[in-house]
């Protein structure tokens, strides 16, 4: 069990890290926070896939939010294939408004135009990450995922969540387990 994982078992606040056998393509390479981990499923955010279709502006705009173009370097995110049209924002515990909620020491979440309208202006958390959509599994599907060697898990870290540069997470996951990820085969665990 990672340093950071519960004592029952759930991976809240830890990292998923998809192998390089994964086959859906909206997974392909992909790291996961996960936000919340319990008997009912779980919900994470994608952190290394942009959207390149919007940008943090024009959403801003589309919400008649004021900006003083204090967040013109916000990206939006691919949080995951559930509720694309609903925003998530990952961000640094500086900042915590009365609807998010705290996954660790270091980072909450919050889903609501408050923190939007602090960005915006400039009094926002001092780290953020925003993603539309989320990734959700039910009762039992992520860890029959883990089983079947679909992921590996890793503690978080605010450089792997808040940076934006996207290019290079998966590989700095993988590094923090401590070994080549070429070495990786699908059938580990299975004789």
């Amino acid at each position: 069990m990672t340093e950071n994982a519960s004592e029952n078992g759930y991976l809240e606040g830890q990292i998923l890290i998809a192998m390089p056998s994964m086959s859906d393509p909206r997974f392909k390479k992909t790291i996961i926070l996960l936000c919340s981990h319990n008997e009912e499923g779980a919900m994470g955010i994608v952190l290394n896939k942009n959207l390149n279709v919007l940008t943090f502006e024009d959403l801003l705009d589309q919400l008649n939010i004021e900006s003083n173009h204090a967040a013109r370097e916000t990206g939006v995110h691919f949080g995951g294939p559930v509720e694309t049209e609903r925003g998530f924002v990952l961000h640094s515990t500086d900042k915590i408004h009365e609807t998010s909620i705290v996954i660790d020491k270091d980072i909450a979440l919050t889903a609501t135009l408050d923190i939007l309208q602090s960005m915006a202006i400039g009094t926002g958390p001092s780290n953020s990450f925003f993603a539309l959509g989320y990734s959700g599994w039910g009762p039992g599907q992520l860890e029959r995922e883990i089983q079947d060697n679909g992921w590996l898990v890793v503690d978080a870290d605010r450089d792997l969540v808040f940076s934006q540069q996207l290019d290079g997470k998966w590989n700095a996951a993988i590094q923090k387990l401590g070994f080549d990820p070429g070495l990786l085969s699908t059938d580990l665990g299975h004789a």
